[in-house]
């Protein structure tokens, strides 16, 4: 695994940190052909062997138990559903120490987060061997959404029936590290793909780059009003159904009437012949128009103001860091490409392979509510417990 600095900028705030090395850092930089296509980026820095040396005294020495252990939870309360998070082993010294340098030396940090920082509270990801495309699972597209008045019934019927057991998901260990993080001013910027907001349940304020289900909207007026109303709306109109889902044992494997059947990711099968003929979904109280989810569904943009935001943050920082998500979305993408044509440090701790590896400095592979937690107790990050 190696660590590579893409500015002179980030160069000079490690060698300056450094001191006493006698210049080691320097002298180990290789530049090669790509450097000279591109001035002023450094490519890769190889560790002459005594600075290693060094570094792994000095940072092994300062990392302490994982930090909400030290606080009074057990290890096993990182990671809530182990079921929904991809097998990994447990992240070694190194890569805390590299992980630990990462976040030190930045002064500008962005950090950007996707599913794989929730499987750990117990909401599936997408594209791992654990997601939900590997149930065979296909996302409704924007389009599909739009001019299907059949496909809008599946989709709330659906919805509706997993909302309880969603909106009992907690925050995991690794949302609450991040939180700390930011509240001690570790990271500049938050920016999130997800949509379920754990990370405002653990005291963040990120960007919500795909929106959020807790809100619904108008399509036509731009209406917008608070999920649970819409939920109550549904109920009103469906009487007899919602009493059936909400005398669903969310605990078993439980078959009721309406042929609805409790899955194990939380989701809910549902009779189609039950939703197509049955159901019935509220429309706009303005205009009687067309209620959404303020979600961004596949197919469908980035709303231009949120998407500016979190480009002017990823052009601004000196690192950015991706946490649990694949960037397989060219929205999420964009920004990781934007931060690196720009200068910054790339980092990303994912399971599994992403679209960016090709241009990152740093890769980890390890679940975050292991790692994410041991920052708290390292060095310059630690975190007091009366601070958290």
């Amino acid at each position: 695994m190696a660590l590579r600095f893409p500015s002179l900028q980030f160069i000079s705030n490690f060698a300056s940190a450094s001191k006493g090395v006698g210049g080691m850092f320097t002298d180990s930089v290789q530049l090669t052909a790509s450097n000279r296509i591109f001035p002023g980026r450094i490519r890769r820095a190889v560790y002459s062997r005594p600075l290693f040396k060094y570094l792994r005294a000095s940072f092994s020495a300062s990392v302490a138990r994982p930090a909400l252990e030290n606080r009074g939870s057990s290890s096993s309360d990182f990671l809530r559903d182990k079921s929904m998070v991809p097998d990994a082993d447990p992240p070694s010294t190194k890569d805390i120490n590299l992980l630990y340098q990462f976040f030190d030396r930045s002064t500008k940090l962005v950090v950007l987060t996707g599913a794989g920082i929730s499987t750990e509270s117990g909401i599936p990801d997408y594209r791992s061997p654990n997601g939900a495309y590997s149930t065979g699972f296909k996302p409704i597209t924007h389009q599909e959404f739009v001019r299907s008045s059949r496909a809008r019934r599946r989709y709330w019927a659906r919805s509706y029936a997993g909302w309880r057991r969603f909106t009992k998901a907690q925050p995991s260990a690794a949302h609450l590290a991040l939180a700390a993080l930011e509240k001690a001013s570790k990271i500049s910027f938050m920016i999130t793909q997800n949509v379920e907001r754990l990370h405002h349940r653990a005291g963040s304020s990120p960007l919500e780059l795909h929106g959020t289900v807790y809100t619904v909207g108008c399509l036509d007026c731009g209406f917008s009003f608070p999920r649970q109303l819409f939920q109550d709306q549904v109920k009103t109109l469906n009487p007899k159904w919602a009493e059936a889902i909400e005398s669903l044992d969310y605990d078993s494997q439980s078959d009721n009437s309406f042929g609805m059947k409790q899955r194990p990711d939380g989701d809910i099968e549902i009779d189609e012949k039950f939703w197509e003929e049955a159901f019935n979904i509220p429309t706009c109280s303005k205009c009687n128009g067309i209620l959404k989810p303020d979600v961004v569904f596949f197919g469908d943009n980035v709303p231009k103001d949120k998407a500016d935001a979190a480009m002017e943050a990823a052009k601004g920082c000196d690192a950015f860091l991706v946490l649990g998500s694949s960037v397989m979305t060219m929205s999420a993408f964009r920004l990781v490409r934007a931060a690196r044509e720009a200068g910054a440090a790339i980092g990303i701790v994912n399971l599994g392979v992403t679209r960016a590896d090709g241009i990152v400095d740093l890769k980890i592979n390890a679940r975050l509510g292991e790692i994410l937690p041991r920052l708290l107790d390292t060095g310059s990050l630690s975190i007091p417990a009366s601070a958290l």
